[in-house]
């Protein structure tokens, strides 16, 4: 039975944030059924997460949950071997309002469940309500009977950071100190926040996102940790290029920081698309006050980097772009144990995120 844990913190009791690039017991989503982010009622985009949980589940088990009204046509669409379960949700991003997991040295794993506020709040997040989403993450501990820590009056997402398992933590200024966010705490609370519930020593701040609108700069976007005292980054040298700036200043960043080890890092460079992708098709997107408005031409946020590690493989975002290949190839560079696969998530990112934002992995407790 999952329960709550008060008067402690992860780190007190022996926890940390594992690197995604170890062992992994599983994976989680949700299926995605917003009329007014989704195009033509989310039917495009169900197609794109089916792909992405079956290329999963080649490699581990991959569970959906899914709204009441969505189960029977998740089901059918799912092959059998993918876990289907239903629980009420706001949108389909679990890696932002799914717990965080935490493991110790003795063979237990634990969940952080942030407050989820929607990316903003009323601030400016991209929805209201959000409650079911923010009990996404207590579900999960659930389903799974793993005891969770609550952190209300701190609000996080899981795309707005990376760990490399050993104490260092990559997040992005742009989202963490965000007025939507945590405006009642200093730089040094939220790091002491992050040390108490991830076990992170240093945390290393990049200073833009590529995504102000919608996330707010997410890290996942920008850069990972490949293993420790190795990141990759977005890179690309043409100044026409919309993330050009953050590329080349998260590239410095990297470049010039030590870990919580005193390691320099090993910076690998991760193309981005050769052409901007732009949202097409946006009439088909319900028109609802309160939510994001998008247009035709929009910018939308397409990076590789926000791929997901599982056991022994790499699921990688692909757009119909030129530069597709290369950043298979790039990524199959920085894993040669893996087997490196493609899945074309267009219709993600027109809904504004990738691979690594509509999943959320479970590691393995050691």
């Amino acid at each position: 039975m999952a329960k709550r844990i008060e008067g402690s913190t992860p780190r007190q009791d022996g926890f940390r944030m594992p690197g995604e690039f170890e062992e992994q017991k599983c994976v989680f989503m949700i299926w995605p059924e917003r009329p007014d982010n989704w195009r033509n009622g989310g039917k495009p985009a169900q197609k794109s997460f089916a792909d992405v949980a079956i290329a999963i589940s080649e490699f581990e088990p991959v569970t959906v949950l899914v709204s009441n009204a969505q189960y029977k046509n998740c089901r059918n669409i799912l092959p059998k071997n993918i876990r289907v379960v239903e629980a009420s949700n706001d949108d389909a991003w679990v890696r932002d309002c799914g717990p965080t997991f935490v493991i110790n040295d003795k063979g237990d794993i634990r969940g952080c469940d942030w407050e989820f506020n929607a990316w903003g709040g009323l601030v400016d997040g991209l929805y209201f309500p959000w409650a079911n989403d923010d009990q996404i993450a207590q579900k999960v501990c659930e389903i799974e009977g793993v005891d969770s820590y609550r952190t209300d009056g701190f609000v996080l997402e899981g795309g707005s950071i990376h760990a490399d398992g050993e104490g260092t933590l990559l997040t992005t200024e742009m989202c963490l100190l965000s007025e939507g966010r945590n405006p009642h705490m200093t730089k040094e609370e939220i790091e002491q926040k992050l040390g108490d519930y991830l076990s992170i020593d240093k945390v290393i701040w990049i200073k833009d996102g590529i995504d102000p609108e919608e996330t707010n700069g997410h890290i996942d976007d920008v850069a990972c940790f490949v293993k420790p005292g190795e990141v990759a980054c977005i890179w690309t040298d043409d100044p026409e290029n919309p993330f050009y700036k953050q590329s080349q200043d998260a590239y410095k960043t990297l470049t010039e920081a030590t870990d919580a080890k005193g390691r320099k890092l090993k910076v690998h460079k991760l193309c981005l698309t050769k052409k901007p992708i732009l949202l097409q098709g946006a009439e088909a997107i319900d028109s609802v006050e309160g939510t994001l408005p998008r247009e035709d031409g929009d910018v939308c946020i397409a990076s590789y980097m926000n791929f997901l590690i599982v056991n022994g493989g790499v699921i990688v975002p692909q757009y119909g772009d030129e530069n597709d290949s290369l950043a298979i190839e790039q990524i199959k560079e920085m894993f040669p144990d893996r087997k490196v696969v493609g899945v074309d998530t267009k219709e993600v990112v027109y809904g504004g995120g990738n691979v690594h934002c509509i999943t959320q992995h479970m590691p393995k407790a050691k």
